[in-house]
C-alpha cells in the first residue's frame, strides 16, 4: 500500500521512531508499504531550518534526500492535479505544507501517516 508521511511522521521516523504511535511505526516499518514524502514536506523542512525553527543537519535538502533514499521512501512530486485539489479542499486547515499533503493524499487516494488531528476533518484516510 503506498502511504504518504506528514513532515513531522518523517522527521520522527528518522529520528525519533519512539514519538511515532505504534500503528504508525508499524505501517512505516512494513516492507511492503511504499512510503512517500511529499515535495512540499521537503519544502517546509527547508523552511524551518533556514528560520532556525527546525534543528536538522545542513544543508537540509541533501540531508532530507540521503534520508529518504536510506528508509526507502520516494518522492511525490506537486502536480497540477494536486494543485488544483487545493483549491477544492475546505479550510479546516491554514497551514499551506498541511494543505498540500491533505490535497496529494486525496487525489491520489492514499493514506497520510499524521498525529495531526485537525487533518481527519478532510475525510481522507488517516494513519496513526
Amino acid at each position: 500500500m503506498k502511504l504518504l508521511l506528514d513532515t513531522h511522521a518523517f522527521l520522527w521516523a528518522i529520528g525519533d521512531p519512539g514519538r511515532l504511535s505504534p500503528n504508525s511505526r508499524n505501517a512505516i516499518e512494513d516492507a511492503r508499504n511504499d512510503l512517500l514524502l511529499s515535495l512540499a514536506s521537503v519544502w517546509e523542512i527547508a523552511v524551518k531550518s533556514g528560520l532556525g525553527k527546525l534543528t536538522i543537519p545542513k544543508p537540509a535538502v541533501p540531508f532530507v534526500q540521503r534520508q529518504v533514499v536510506l528508509h526507502r521512501m520516494a518522492m511525490l512530486n506537486i502536480q497540477v492535479a494536486h494543485l488544483a485539489a487545493v483549491e477544492r479542499i475546505p479550510a479546516h486547515h491554514r497551514d499551506p505544507f498541511d494543505r498540500m499533503l491533505v490535497a496529494q493524499a486525496l487525489e491520489e487516494r492514499i493514506p497520510l501517516i499524521s498525529g495531526d488531528r485537525q487533518l481527519r476533518k478532510y475525510g481522507l484516510q488517516i494513519i496513526w
